[in-house]
């Protein structure tokens, strides 16, 4: 549940609390989620209890019901960190993230790094902005184990194949996109094949020059992050393509 206050008055709280008290619903969670605005979790065992409340609430005039539904990720996050995700207004399987909301990504990608099931995440990101850092720090979250495809984490790394330990469908497979694609040999690609159809979590990063380079295309994403240093720094890849197109 999300509500807009109007009047924050004393009491105004402890007098919701009071309601969903009397109708045995849990309050979960709870906490300001931007501006003059309270979003909640809540639990109960009868679906109908949380339509009378929705009414009950629709007659207290110092507050506004915006949404009471069940959770999505993005309100699950919001009410844990107070802030919603930024997503774009045409694609909205694109997030946007700033380097000072790492902890959220963070959460983020571990909440979605905990999903069983074949998913595909890519992240957008100028170097040294914190991609795959965050992706380990998500795996760590989630309780995966993380294997390296292709990175230039702390060396340029191109695997050709993986240990029967690695290829685990529980793993989260992390593939850099310009080194998979620009940079690398027959072999990798056919890794990177078996790798793409198994039913498990892939993150690319660079995920436009992965489009452009290889066979694939934006429908195989299910989430496209973007993780800037500020709100209106610009991903561009000529700065540092050339230097793979190079070899």
């Amino acid at each position: 549940m999300e509500y807009k206050i109007h009047k924050n008055r004393p009491g105004l709280l402890g007098d919701i609390a009071s309601l969903m008290g009397m109708l045995e619903i849990n309050i979960i969670t709870i906490n300001g989620v931007e501006d003059k605005t309270r979003g909640m979790l809540l639990q109960t065992d009868d679906d109908e209890k949380i339509e009378v409340m929705g009414k009950m609430l629709k007659k207290v005039d110092n507050i506004t019901v915006t949404a009471l539904r069940a959770p999505k990720l993005v309100d699950i996050l919001a009410v844990r960190h107070g802030r919603y995700i930024e997503r774009d207004s045409d694609d909205r399987k694109t997030f946007r993230f700033t380097r000072d909301e790492l902890g959220l990504l963070v959460d983020f990608l571990g909440e979605l790094f905990k999903r069983e099931g074949n998913q595909v995440v890519g992240l957008r990101g100028m170097p040294r902005v914190g991609k795959t850092e965050s992706i380990i720090a998500g795996s760590v979250c989630a309780n995966k184990r993380w294997t390296f495809v292709s990175s230039t984490l702390l060396r340029q790394t191109v695997r050709s194949q993986l240990s029967e330990d690695e290829f685990n469908p529980n793993n989260v497979f992390i593939i850099d996109g310009i080194v998979s694609t620009i940079r690398s040999n027959e072999k990798h690609h056919v890794l990177l094949q078996e790798i793409m159809a198994m039913p498990s979590t892939k993150v690319v990063e660079h995920p436009d020059i992965f489009v452009r380079e290889s066979g694939f295309d934006y429908n195989k994403f299910d989430c496209i992050i973007e993780l800037r240093n500020t709100p209106d720094e610009e991903i561009t890849y000529e700065s540092f393509t050339a230097n793979y197109e190079g070899f």
